[in-house]
């Protein structure tokens, strides 16, 4: 059994609950030109409507200071509430002291403690930005990143370690100046007046080991919310397969309370595939239910038709095309389960065990596709409208099975 989310701290962004037992967040980040009011506000309604609960933008200019009002004016015209976050680095101070509507505009400020300012200057910017949150009662993702750390911090690391009678990997050392960094910057919002409700840490690296070892430690010596994710996944399967094997070590072990995938697109490809990928971990992990799941067999001699590959990739497709209807009228049909299996072997067990499932038949076996309901044979579809009538029979169920619990 998953132990619960550790943190204790709960923080809220606009409607959005972190930590405190509530349920893991996805989050997500747009790719736009922030100042691009028309292309953002596209891009995060796109990431809302795959389930982004959260999505941040970088706000790196007076342009982008500029637009996030008109943006967040533009997303609730269209009925699109998902809470902003900004993503400051370098002149977040000056910014949001200069547009005062950005602030508040934001549900949330992400500030990485190695980009506030340098030297004397630090101390004076990461506090201004902090006064600034307080002031608009913002909540704050203290974020470290490994390729961005605080040098100060690593310095006095690296002279602690040398001091030592046994010295420290270098690897390791690094790790430990981000855990301190995270740790410490917090330490200072609070002292500048941030309630530790309303303090979010992260500590990215980019290597899978290194970021498990990172988040159990942080996770040791802190009760403030976790926000977990690779700081670069990389693309496709590299990054899918990084990001999982990461995030499912510490979500086993109740370390985590939002997330994001941080995939590099595909050229032309969707920002909203992460969003996807980071849906599909939790609820194949069992710790949220987002969108009904498909099972399909992988295929073998006995498959050697694309038939039960193709209705699986359009019952797949169907299904999330349809969730933002069915997520308002049918309350719970996301834990449904489906079924696309290709032969006799497993087909029809396995179609016993979903919702609704489908055994198509394999080579050389009888042209007839059994469909299974709730455990019990209820048809058998045949010819060339098959993808269409199991279709229909999926649709039927939800409204059948999930009526009673609409408003």
């Amino acid at each position: 059994m998953t132990p619960p989310r550790r943190s204790t701290h709960l923080v809220r962004v606009g409607g959005v609950a972190l930590g405190g037992g509530a349920p893991v967040v996805v989050q997500s980040m747009t790719n736009t030109d922030t100042a691009d009011v028309e292309a953002s506000v596209a891009q995060v309604a796109e990431l809302a409507r795959a389930g982004s609960e959260l999505v941040r933008l970088t706000v790196n200019n007076e342009d982008a200071a500029r637009a996030v009002p008109r943006i967040r004016e533009r997303l609730a015209a269209q009925g699109v509430d998902v809470p902003l976050v900004g993503d400051f680095h370098y002149n977040g101070h000056a910014l949001l002291a200069k547009y005062p509507a950005c602030a508040e505009a934001l549900a949330k400020l992400r500030i990485n403690p190695g980009n506030v300012g340098a030297g004397s200057r630090r101390d004076t910017q990461f506090a201004a930005i902090v006064e600034i949150a307080c002031r608009h009662d913002k909540p704050v993702r203290i974020g470290v990143n490994w390729g961005s750390l605080d040098q100060a911090v690593l310095a006095r690391a690296m002279d602690e370690n040398a001091a030592r009678a046994e010295p420290l990997p270098l690897d390791a050392v690094m790790r430990e100046a981000l855990v301190r960094s995270a740790l410490e910057s917090a330490a200072q919002a609070e002292k500048l007046g941030l309630p530790a409700d309303h303090i979010v840490l992260s500590a990215k690296v980019s290597t899978v080991q290194d970021l498990i070892a990172v988040y159990r430690e942080l996770a040791r010596r802190c009760e403030y919310p976790l926000h977990l994710g690779l700081t670069e996944a990389g693309m496709g399967s590299k990054g899918i397969v990084a990001s999982t094997a990461a995030l499912a070590v510490l979500l086993q072990e109740g370390i985590g309370d939002t997330i994001r995938v941080s995939l590099t697109p595909e050229p032309g490809g969707s920002r909203a595939q992460e969003v996807v990928v980071a849906q599909e971990i939790l609820q194949t992990m069992g710790l949220r239910a987002f969108v009904p799941l498909v099972t399909a067999c992988p295929g073998c001699g006995r498959t050697t038709s694309t038939l039960f590959q193709e209705l699986a990739a359009r019952v797949q497709s169907h299904v999330r095309e349809r969730m933002p209807q069915w997520r308002e009228n049918y309350p719970g049909v996301e834990n449904m389960k489906l079924a696309v299996m290709g032969c006799i072997v497993n087909g029809p067990g396995e179609s016993r065990h979903a919702d609704v499932g489908i055994s198509l038949p394999g080579t050389g076996e009888s042209p007839a596709a059994p469909v299974f309901i709730d455990g019990q044979k209820t048809v058998t579809l045949r010819g060339g409208d098959l993808a269409a009538e199991f279709i229909a029979l999926v649709d039927d169920y939800v409204a059948r099975r999930y009526a009673h619990k609409s408003a």
